[in-house]
């Protein structure tokens, strides 16, 4: 194939996926609309039936938006059922969706939740898009394409030294087991030492949206799903940022942790995350 060639076939399917993306965005944003007339009020309850079924609702709604608009854009593409699942998938493309990404906020009257899309292709993601209903904003990646808030580039922090960073953790799922527990309170006592100021909260995306955007310097999470970490592993890849297990090794979906963080921190805080 000449170079001309292969040039006009890149450009051609750059413009293909950079379509679908602003159609991936227009499903999110729709879902998010859905979901905010739904917020406001506590929603309470005294079981974990109770809860399940609120957070069922919630997913619901936003997943009768989504979905057939996902589909209708990829017919066959495969799509992920349970946003907690973790681990490779199987070839071909997926839609990895978190419909009411940090959905117990949502339950709770708080304002830290998003709707999340995902396009992955051969385990590897090709495009996201990660809509915050409250504030209105959009941040989207393409691989290749750059990382972007509402259209505006999106860059990491240019901060080199871990003792002047403002870091964040969150917890991965509910019900951890004791191993996974132990590991994520070691990790922060070693983080309050060595960083600045460390933050803990859900949903894991948005602490890696504000990596993205440079707002804080490092995140990172023990375990973890595919729909809570890949929108911004490439948010903050095609941000600048570099990606990790906690030790610095390379990061895949079966990894069992996960850095994200500015290059000029990132070793420092694999290294505090490795004691």
């Amino acid at each position: 194939m000449s170079a001309s060639v292969q040039a006009t076939t890149a450009a051609a399917g750059s413009a293909t996926d950079a379509d679908l993306l602003a159609q991936t965005v227009i499903a999110v944003r729709t879902a998010g609309s859905a979901l905010r007339e739904r917020f406001g009020e506590v929603v309470r309850h005294q079981t974990r039936d109770e809860l399940t079924r609120a957070l069922a609702a919630n997913d619901d709604t936003a997943l009768s938006i989504l979905r057939p608009r996902l589909t209708e854009l990829r017919p066959d593409a495969g799509w992920v059922e349970d946003e907690l699942d973790g681990g490779a998938l199987p070839s071909g493309e997926w839609w990895v969706v978190d419909p009411a990404e940090g959905n117990v906020n949502h339950l709770h009257a708080l304002p830290e939740w998003a709707v999340t899309a995902t396009l992955v292709r051969d385990n590897q993601p090709a495009l996201t898009a990660v809509h915050l209903p409250l504030t209105g904003e959009t941040y989207t990646a393409l691989a290749g394409g750059g990382a972007h808030r509402d259209g505006m580039p999106l860059h990491v922090s240019q901060t080199t030294d871990l003792g002047l960073g403002i870091v964040a953790t969150s917890q991965a799922r509910p019900d951890e087991d004791e191993t996974v527990v132990r590991r994520v309170g070691s990790s922060i006592t070693a983080m309050l030492s060595d960083a600045l100021v460390v933050r803990t909260a859900v949903p894991a995306t948005l602490h890696l949206v504000n990596v993205a955007a440079g707002r804080i310097d490092a995140f990172w999470q023990f375990v973890g799903a595919r729909a809570d970490l890949l929108p911004g592993a490439l948010l903050v890849t095609e941000a600048g940022g570099r990606i990790s297990d906690a030790e610095g090794r390379p990061w895949t979906p079966q990894s069992g942790s996960f850095l994200a963080a500015a290059p000029g921190v990132h070793g420092q805080a694999a290294s505090t995350l490795s004691r």
